[in-house]
């Protein structure tokens, strides 16, 4: 049984109601309206001590996400716990949900007539976040559950907005205002204005990250692969972006981005934390407080538009373990050839559906060779239509960790592990303004790419690299965002 609280109207519905396992309604009921909330049902006995819990859910999802093929609100039934669940824009950013969830927020809190305790699942935790510092709902909380926020935002969501994958993007409906606020340079910009705020410390906050993304072929395989230039992820989220300062890291764990919010997988690990006998005072000296690192240089990346026939050339060194060609497309009926530098040629790649939050919808056609001859792999393509396409191609290799970039005062910084390491590199620099994208191409100087003058905004920046390691020729591709706000300052990780 649970009841849905609309704005001013309270009304009760029964959705497949289990006396024994409370989780159990609800099955494959379908989004609700944003601002609507619901109130779980009421176990026998509720302890004083017990806050209600408030579940919010991430990026392109809705409210059933904790109760479908989810035992996260069964299981918090099971252990006495009343709970209340809401539905939230799936493709607004962090302001727009921040103040919706403000205001709902405080209707829940008087509902319940004590605190709640919120339990927020990816973006959730970020427009939670938003309600509490930045919309003034701070005092209807006692303190705030994270499952793999990407609080420093999501490299995915730099790549969907690269003009390489921006074709394929656009026409999977990726592109929403979602995404767009969950690129890492926006991010870097809502740090800086949430984390030294008066309110950033009302409420205690506890983190999880993971580490895992799925076997080959699975729904956040891919992200991982990609993810995996920036170190341990869960298949959309990093563990570093995971994590805040002055926030608590409870566990790290080998939870993909689907099973962290499982209740079987967490619910037991932070419930000694839901409590009002929970010791919550100097929580910021268990803080994890952990630098981030520069990025590597482990991906190739090329994408766009075509009809009839295309060809992409891959550069592979010397050396390299392994190399993962991924065709990501619109269709899964690619015809795809992948060439040997020996112009061996066959038809080897795997099929699969992308069901992740950033690329869902697209196939992914795929295949890892290992010790793979040096010289240009090709990878022909053909399709009777017009087809959108995105190819990943990552490295396993020593140049990965020869080379490393980051954002330096108003530029971008190219860092080198090796003296035997030399290269050039090529910036472009890709912004819409008017509805329009625009290009431009960026100098050089002493490894240092200057950002041009370009006003406030979200800027994607992409860096093709060309070098070479002890004479052996490699190619990469670096995808970063950066926001500049109207005083000309540059925000990004």
């Amino acid at each position: 049984m649970i009841k849905k609280i609309c704005m001013t109207v309270f009304a009760l519905f029964l959705l497949l109601p289990s006396w024994s396992q409370a989780g159990s309604f609800g099955k494959d009921d379908p989004s609700g309206v944003p601002g609507q909330w619901y109130v779980g049902t009421t176990p026998s006995y509720v302890a004083p001590s017990k806050h209600p819990l408030l579940f919010v859910h991430g990026l392109n999802s809705s409210s059933n996400t904790w109760w479908n093929e989810n035992n996260m609100y069964d299981t918090a039934y099971q252990n006495g716990y009343e709970t209340a669940f809401i539905d939230l824009y799936p493709t607004k950013n962090m302001w727009d949900n921040g103040a919706l969830l403000a205001q709902k927020i405080r209707d829940i809190h008087n509902y319940y007539g004590e605190k709640v305790v919120v339990v927020a699942h990816s973006k959730g935790g970020i427009d939670t976040q938003s309600a509490l510092v930045h919309y003034g709902a701070f005092p209807y909380v006692a303190r705030v559950i994270t499952l793999s926020t990407p609080h420093y935002g999501s490299q995915l969501a730099d790549l969907a907005y690269s003009s390489w994958a921006g074709w394929l993007t656009g026409i999977l409906g990726s592109k929403n205002d979602a995404t767009y606020s969950l690129q890492t340079g926006y991010m870097s910009y809502f740090r800086s204005e949430t984390d030294h705020h008066q309110n950033v410390n009302r409420n205690p906050v506890y983190t999880f990250g993971g580490t895992t993304w799925g076997s080959f072929g699975s729904s956040l395989y891919w992200g991982g692969l990609y993810l995996s230039a920036y170190n341990s992820n869960d298949g959309a989220v990093t563990v570093n972006s995971s994590r805040l300062p002055y926030g608590t890291e409870l566990r790290v764990g080998d939870w993909n981005h689907s099973t962290i919010k499982e209740g079987s997988s967490t619910f037991n690990l932070f419930e000694n934390y839901l409590n009002e006998a929970t010791n919550t005072s100097g929580f910021n000296s268990h803080s994890v407080v952990e630098s981030k690192e520069a990025d590597h240089a482990a991906s190739f990346i090329r994408g766009g538009e075509y009809s009839g026939k295309k060809q992409e050339v891959v550069l592979v060194e010397q050396g390299a373990q392994s190399v993962t060609f991924d065709w990501i497309s619109n269709s899964p009926s690619s015809q795809l050839i992948l060439k040997d530098p020996g112009q061996k040629a066959d038809s080897i790649f795997k099929v699969e559906k992308d069901e992740s939050e950033y690329f869902n919808g697209a196939y992914h056609h795929t295949v890892t060779v290992k010790d793979p001859a040096p010289g240009e792999w090709k990878v022909e393509a053909s399709s009777s239509s017009a087809e959108k396409y995105l190819l990943h191609v990552s490295f396993e290799s020593a140049v990965n960790d020869a080379m490393r970039i980051h954002l330096a005062q108003n530029g971008i910084s190219l860092k080198t592990n090796s003296s035997n390491l030399k290269f050039k590199q090529n910036m472009t620099i890709e912004y819409y303004k008017d509805g329009k994208l625009k290009k431009s191409k960026v100098k050089t100087k002493n490894d240092s790419l200057k950002l041009p003058k370009l006003g406030e905004g979200v800027y994607n920046v992409t860096v093709d690299i060309e070098g070479s390691k002890d004479k052996n020729a490699f190619k990469r591709s670096f995808i970063k965002s950066v926001y500049i706000d109207d005083s000309g300052k540059v925000y990004g990780q």
